[in-house]
């Protein structure tokens, strides 16, 4: 499976305990559950990119879903069944000049270059995203947690043993989540050129 066809999946943190993981059409009505009951310190991230996401949670469960899910709901042109999303590329002339010559146009010719180019070397790509997104989710819940520096250094350097043993002392839930989403920054060969100075 590509890396950008795998299903999204969340994590909900009130403090530093999960209180929701899974699909967004899970973890949301949990979320919002939260925030009529006056759960404001609500921490929702995205597993994938260890980035924090937040939803507008004003009104009905299935008003919130259809706001944060809307190329499933959507009609019309596009391909929403397989998730296409529109955003803006800014490019030079030129380079529009040669995606308009290419076949099916440049939203394809565009796809087609993406793909191609996530399927080289695709185990280091996984690893390098498994290290962004375990820096971000550590930054954003860690980053006054004893060891984080050096956490991030070995992460970064894919030492697997001085960064369990950096993490080892964290909350519970936290250290259980940079474990999964950090596993694939350890499973395949990174170069150090490859990654960020920290």
């Amino acid at each position: 499976m590509n890396l950008m066809e795998e299903e999204c999946y969340y994590t909900a943190f009130i403090g530093e305990q999960i209180i929701a993981s899974g699909p967004l059409e899970t973890v949301l009505p949990r979320v919002k559950k939260g925030f009529d009951e006056g759960e404001v310190l609500t921490i929702l991230f995205e597993d994938q990119t260890g980035q924090q996401v937040d939803f507008e949670l004003r009104g009905s469960v299935d008003e919130v879903l259809a706001r944060a899910l809307p190329a499933r709901a959507r009609t019309g042109p596009g391909r929403p069944k397989l998730g296409v999303v529109s955003r803006e590329v800014s490019l030079l002339p030129r380079h529009w000049a040669w995606l308009e010559q290419q076949r099916n146009g440049a939203s394809a010719a565009l796809r087609r270059l993406v793909d191609d180019a996530r399927k080289q070397d695709p185990g280091r790509q996984r690893a390098r995203l498994a290290m962004d997104a375990a820096n971000r989710f550590m930054s954003a819940m860690a980053g006054n947690l004893p060891g984080y520096e050096e956490a991030c250094r070995a992460l970064y350097a894919a030492d697997r043993e001085h960064f369990e043993d950096r993490i080892r002392n964290w909350p519970h839930d936290i250290r259980a989540h940079v474990q999964r989403i950090a596993e694939a920054a350890f499973s395949a060969e990174v170069h150090p050129a490859d990654n960020v100075t920290h």
